[in-house]
């Protein structure tokens, strides 16, 4: 959400809360890219590019830097409008609102090329939940078919998605896969060129279900795990809203930083609890008057069964007015399907879903886990569930159990409202599987019953 853009609550210009989400691989791991074996001050790739440039791109993409938190591996931009995160050999932008997303990917490339000698792109991904209000977007992101042709100018063979109801809730999606760089040595990566779809196939009235395959000439399974988990919720409850609206100032009392409020209300409402505080580093804004965001590195490693570990992300955006309440978490940690041990430990899948959820008590909610497809392929291999159908299996246990929550009358949550005794369940409308070039999908969405 914009600094400045809302002056009433609930009276405001409707403001686009789901976001653009662009992802630009130049290697395939921080290990592949020129410097890794001569870092400067502990940095190597991307991470050497000066904060000053990468502001400079985000003013074409209309949103300014807000706050900056440097890890071991990662650095964390928190935006006016959502998140920037920047790896040795990789790039996230998501923003929201009527940002020009898209537009910063021709500056990305030249910035990559010029400060990291990455002169050719290995993966891209763009991805985003369908718009509340896409007559107010601007340039190529007004409609679908603009975006996927902007992106395809730049990476000729594309693969664009949709994923979903296309009159419902649904994910768009635009991917490339590894392949060789063109004659003028900057960015053409190769994708899948050939492909079958099975036909949706109804179970029952209430959900439907895809298994979508699509064959790569050229798969190139990605050398490092690559895993993202993202929440996206609307028609949040009124009690979940009015957290983010921020109290009228007292005359004469001292006023705090908006990063001081953001740090106590992620405390306050359970976000600083959602992992271990002693494995996080938090960074968090509070708009005044209403609105929140953050971002938090990660330490990973204990409990995951596989031994490997290193640091993650997780990032959450709220835009809280009634009539177009939103908010999103998105997390690249990988989790555990299976319970987790011990509090100390990073959450299994199952009780970061909950979590989240009883934060942000949505009325409508999907749910994506992209997986590179090595952890995939493992199980079928040997047999064994795979890791999308044990995450599709996952999102309906956490969402469809009965248990207690406070879940009030608002926006987001149909019935006559309640209290502390209501109990928040929902119903799955949506569960598809698809299975790409090098990575798998599990999607679903679910509302409120």
């Amino acid at each position: 959400m914009a600094v400045g853009d809302y002056h009433l609550p609930y009276t405001s210009t409707p403001f686009e809360g789901p976001e653009k989400l662009l992802e630009i691989w130049f290697a395939p791991s921080p290990a592949r890219v020129p410097d890794a074996h001569a870092p400067q001050n502990g940095r190597i790739g991307l991470r050497n590019v000066p904060k000053q440039v990468w502001e400079d791109m985000l003013d074409i993409v209309k949103c300014k830097v807000l706050s900056v938190i440097e890890g071991e591996e990662t650095d964390a931009y928190l935006l006016s409008e959502s998140s920037l995160f920047v790896f040795p050999h990789r790039i996230i932008l998501k923003t929201c609102g009527t940002t020009l997303n898209l537009l910063g990917l021709p500056r990305i490339l030249e910035i990559a090329h010029k400060f990291a000698s990455l002169p050719s792109v290995y993966r891209c991904f763009y991805s985003r939940k369908s718009f509340m209000f896409p007559e107010r977007q601007l340039g190529p992101h007004r409609e679908w078919k603009d975006e996927v042709s902007f992106l395809d100018a730049i990476f000729p063979n594309g693969a664009a998605y949709t994923v979903g109801k296309v009159n419902g809730d649904h994910w768009l999606l635009y991917l490339t896969t590894p392949g060789q760089s063109g004659a003028n040595g900057e960015t053409a990566p190769s994708s899948p060129s050939s492909f079958s779809l099975s036909s949706l196939q109804s179970e029952n009235g209430e959900e439907n279900e895809t298994n979508q395959t699509l064959q790569n000439v050229e798969t190139d399974t990605p050398f490092t795990q690559d895993y993202t988990i993202e929440i996206l919720m609307s028609n949040l409850s009124h009690k979940a809203r009015e957290s983010f609206f921020l109290a009228p100032l007292v005359q004469d009392a001292p006023s705090e930083s908006p990063s001081i409020i953001g740090r106590t209300l992620s405390s306050t409402i359970g976000i600083s609890d959602l992992f271990p505080p002693h494995l996080t580093t938090l960074d968090a804004y509070a708009f005044d008057p209403c609105g929140y965001s953050s971002n938090a590195l990660l330490k990973w490693g204990d409990g995951i069964e596989d031994g490997h570990g290193g640091e993650g992300y997780y990032t959450i955006h709220v835009t809280p007015e009634e009539g177009w309440s939103y908010a999103s978490f998105e997390c690249n940690v990988p989790l555990s399907t299976s319970p987790s041990s011990s509090a100390k430990n990073i959450p299994d899948l199952h009780t970061l879903i909950r979590r989240v959820v009883d934060i942000f008590q949505p009325g409508r909610l999907s749910l994506t886990l992209f997986i590179s497809n090595a952890d995939n392929n493992n199980a079928e291999e040997d047999e064994g569930e795979t890791a999308v159908e044990a995450a599709q299996r996952t999102f309906k246990s956490a969402l469809t159990a009965q248990r207690p929550v406070s879940c009030s009358s608002g926006d987001s949550v149909t019935g006559d409202g309640g209290g502390q005794n209501d109990r928040l369940l929902y119903k799955r409308t949506d569960k598809i599987n698809y299975q790409f070039g090098g990575y798998n999908l599990a999607f679903a969405s679910f509302e409120c019953r």
